[in-house]
């Protein structure tokens, strides 16, 4: 036995003849009669109180406290206790470099996970916890890969836990725990028509954003960061190195995507574009914070900027330009006086990026090329999601093998 059992309603005294007698203490017919007592791996005394009539349970407690200290699966009752809010968020901070990242997490978490799990114990995670929570992740709308990165980052905690010793298992661990559903619909690029219609649709002082876009693959964030030193029209080559993003909710220059610089050719096309886009609107001087709201201040000379001379804002681009722009392409539907816009995110401004890939795949560019040029950190990411866009060897291959089978032809 990993201890022992006090009865708290009775003590052992020796009588008068020496022998031992059994008197009611003070505590006799109040609260819990039974305490199981050990002393755990960190040398620490351990208890738990049962009531009357219930000695057995406490002996069985205490066995299976000896049993899962044997097989090193013991887990402090006083650590279990606590919830994963309170683990999560100091798992959190532990996070990486990045303060962005850490922002996103913590919002992740606390919008979606702990609404439902943060007030749980460690110790009383079963599977069936996060089946029910992934199914109501599901019906509050909240899918794809969004949900998807709600639950890897959910698991990477727990997992967490288990090595510090909060719980035994991963509920994850479960076959009958599955990630919530990713749509595996093929994307279907925009036409060369849409992608004019959308850019003439556009303010003028917007319009090579358009060409940013579909011609040279950048996200929005880095059209929006865009600065002028970063164009070499003697190269023909834009040098993709920052972004302009919000960090807890302030705008801030940082690297782009996952930190990877990368140069685009620019297509002559584009070249001009941006040429007379920065003869009608200089470029003005912006100062920002570097990658966090409190970072060191940085000035760029940006390509874009709002009517008032700052930096575009993403939502008020979004709401004021380009849905209207959409509107009046046929996109999506122009909505009633008053109401707002319709959401479509397959109409974002990530399509433009579709369209690029989509052309150099037309065009026989290797998936490796087209990779590096969206700045995609593995290949298999750009084959998997573009892959079907790639022209269609069938033909090729009727044409090979027909040319081997065709019965010979006599010379003349």
């Amino acid at each position: 036995m990993a201890g022992h059992i006090q009865d708290r309603w009775y003590k052992t005294v020796t009588g008068p003849d020496g022998k031992a007698v059994k008197l009611k203490t003070d505590r006799y017919g109040s609260r819990s009669r039974y305490r199981a007592r050990y002393i755990g791996p960190d040398g620490t005394e351990k208890s738990k109180s049962f009531p009357d009539k219930q000695k057995r349970l406490a002996e069985q407690w205490l066995a299976h406290i000896e049993a899962d200290m044997s097989r090193g699966q013991y887990i402090d009752p006083r650590v279990a206790r606590t919830t994963f809010r309170q683990y999560a968020d100091r798992w959190v901070a532990t996070q990486g470099a990045d303060p962005n990242t850490q922002a996103s997490m913590e919002s992740q978490l606390r919008l979606h996970a702990y609404p439902y799990l943060g007030t749980r114990p460690l110790g009383s995670f079963q599977p069936e916890h996060i089946r029910e929570w992934v199914r109501l992740l599901q019906e509050n709308g909240v899918r794809g890969s969004y949900a998807r990165t709600i639950y890897s980052n959910v698991r990477a905690a727990l997992s967490a836990a288990v090595d510090d010793g909060h719980l035994p298992r991963n509920p994850y661990a479960a076959r009958s725990v599955r990630a919530p559903a990713i749509d595996t619909r093929r994307l279907a690029p925009w036409s060369r028509e849409r992608v004019f219609a959308v850019r003439s649709a556009m303010p003028e002082r917007y319009q090579a954003m358009v060409d940013l876009g579909a011609g040279c693959g950048l996200r929005q964030g880095e059209i929006l960061g865009l600065a002028v030193d970063a164009i070499d029209f003697q190269s023909m080559t834009l040098h993709v190195v920052q972004q302009l993003k919000l960090s807890r909710s302030k705008p801030v220059f940082a690297p782009p995507k996952g930190g990877k610089l990368r140069d685009v050719p620019l297509p002559g096309p584009i070249s001009d574009a941006l040429r007379a886009h920065t003869e009608r609107f200089p470029p003005v001087e912006i100062t920002l914070p570097w990658k966090v709201a409190d970072g060191p201040p940085v000035t760029r000379r940006l390509v874009f900027f709002g009517p008032r001379g700052g930096h575009v804002w993403r939502t008020s681009l979004n709401e004021e330009a380009w849905k209207p722009a959409l509107a009046a392409a046929g996109v999506i539907p122009t909505p009633e006086r008053g109401q707002p816009y319709p959401e479509s995110r397959e109409n974002g401004m990530h399509a433009l990026r579709h369209f690029y890939a989509s052309v150099l795949l037309d065009a026989g560019e290797s998936i490796k090329a087209v990779a590096e040029y969206l700045g995609h950190s593995d290949p298999g990411l750009t084959l998997r999601v573009y892959a079907h866009l790639m022209p269609s060897s069938q033909e090729r291959t009727r044409a090979a093998l027909a040319s081997v089978f065709l019965p010979a032809q006599p010379d003349p």
